[in-house]
């Protein structure tokens, strides 16, 4: 096994213990995967580990069409979701599956997930959408993922939970923290008054001014 695919395991083992320790996940349930830089390869969570028991040799190696190329685990069950999302969008460097609350919740309502704070604008893009029900870890539920998605940066999965995606584990698991937090405000806003919802082109100069100019890497914008 290369050198970037062992580098890669160790980065998903420690990001399912982020993951699990933010609460976007307990117990078992959830997944996370990145692809490996340059290798048509993925590496993702196994099914039914722990996360604070989980080593990078736990972690497993597949291929594009989800043959196992290193790792004595089972794969987790919603490795077609990940790779399908892989396939579609070569863009997407990391994926992250979780079940937190307040998304959730969302999900089991089937509703999406408004602008109601800049910062879903911001890193996701928009409203994170609803992908139709299908059974956990069907390809019928990657497709309807995928559709759902398109070339955003999260979609809820109906009855079900949250994926968050980006170029990176890091832009992953914020995507997912941002989104939660999202539901939770939304929901709570809905108890006390009437939510006000970004518009359209709130939402787009908000992306773009977040895109070119936050951070100390793009155009010398400040953080804030």
């Amino acid at each position: 096994m290369n050198l970037l695919a062992e580098k890669a395991r160790e980065q998903v083992a420690r990001a399912g213990v982020r993951m699990a320790r933010a609460g976007l996940v307990l117990g078992t349930w959830g997944n996370v995967s990145c692809r490996v830089s340059r290798e048509d390869l993925v590496v993702i969570t196994p099914s039914g580990m722990a996360y604070d028991a989980l080593q990078p040799r736990d972690i497993v190696v597949v291929d594009l069409n989800g043959s196992v190329v290193e790792g004595e685990r089972r794969p987790s069950t919603e490795l077609e979701l990940h790779l399908a999302i892989y396939r579609a969008r070569p863009d997407v460097k990391a994926v992250m599956h979780t079940h937190s609350v307040f998304a959730s919740a969302m999900a089991v309502a089937r509703l999406p997930v408004p602008p109601v704070v800049e910062d879903v604008a911001q890193i996701v893009g928009g409203a994170v959408p609803v992908a139709e029900y299908a059974p956990a870890g069907s390809r019928e539920l990657a497709e309807n993922v995928v559709r759902a998605l398109g070339q955003g940066g999260a979609v809820l999965l109906a009855n079900h939970g949250l994926v968050g995606v980006g170029d990176s584990l890091d832009e992953a698991f914020n995507v997912c923290q941002i989104v939660e937090k999202a539901a939770q405000i939304y929901i709570l806003a809905g108890l006390i008054g009437t939510p006000t919802i970004l518009g359209e082109n709130e939402v787009i100069d908000l992306r773009y001014r977040y895109l070119t100019s936050y951070g100390q890497n793009k155009g010398g914008g400040e953080r804030r």
